[in-house]
């Protein structure tokens, strides 16, 4: 009788698990954030910024919210570890692209990245979040600049794509994931702007599951 009552506890406890992959540039800070969420939001405080170094291949970090768990994969961003990405979009529920809003330098590679995220079909059924981290330094783009780049390199790559073949590769579903883009600014530093963007995916991978686009 115990160990029916205690599973039946369990079952009605139980709280629902999604993951979540954290991708961009290698230095865009996403070991960073994924270690100041694990000191937001549990007991055992992350790894503290001066000790983090460059990831090679993944970092992982459980994060228990009211009725849900949100499982955090922070992949590697170098080149060479760009090309297994695809491999982890088939089982996640949502992405959060880092994008160094200090690096100017970068933009540009930052976008390209970005748009061959945006090309997977796995990606483009489930929640996206572009995060301008780094709004901390004084140097860095506001999250309005940082759309407005993307919005001018986008618009460079369709008018190349229509020189080059006659005609641009953006589907319809693509468009309108670009018009819907949602960006926030944070901190990963120093945590501004870090739950809210928590919160933000917390909220739509629920809703995503009651639409019936969970995986």
């Amino acid at each position: 009788m115990y160990h029916l009552l205690k599973g039946f506890h369990e079952y009605l406890t139980r709280k629902e698990e999604f993951s979540i992959i954290i991708v961009g540039l290698d230095g865009a800070g996403k070991t960073t954030l994924l270690e100041k969420i694990k000191t937001l939001y549990n007991d055992t405080p992350g790894l503290d910024p001066s000790k983090i170094g460059p990831t090679v291949g993944q970092n992982m970090g459980k994060i228990s919210l009211p009725s849900t768990v949100l499982q955090f994969w922070d992949l590697g961003g170098q080149r060479g570890i760009r090309s297994i990405w695809h491999r982890y979009y088939d089982d996640c529920h949502a992405l959060a692209y880092v994008i160094d809003a200090q690096d100017r330098e970068r933009l540009s590679e930052g976008w390209e990245v970005f748009d061959s995220v945006l090309s997977a079909p796995q990606i483009l059924g489930i929640p996206l979040l572009l995060l301008a981290n780094k709004q901390d330094s004084p140097d860095s783009l506001s999250v309005e600049d940082i759309r407005h780049d993307y919005e001018e390199w986008h618009q460079r790559r369709l008018e190349s794509s229509r020189r080059r073949y006659g005609e641009d590769d953006d589907t319809e579903q693509r468009r309108q994931r670009i018009a819907s883009l949602n960006v926030i600014g944070i901190s990963a530093l120093e945590g501004h702007g870090v739950r809210a963007a928590v919160d933000w995916l917390f909220i739509r991978v629920q809703n995503s599951r009651r639409e019936g686009n969970g995986r």
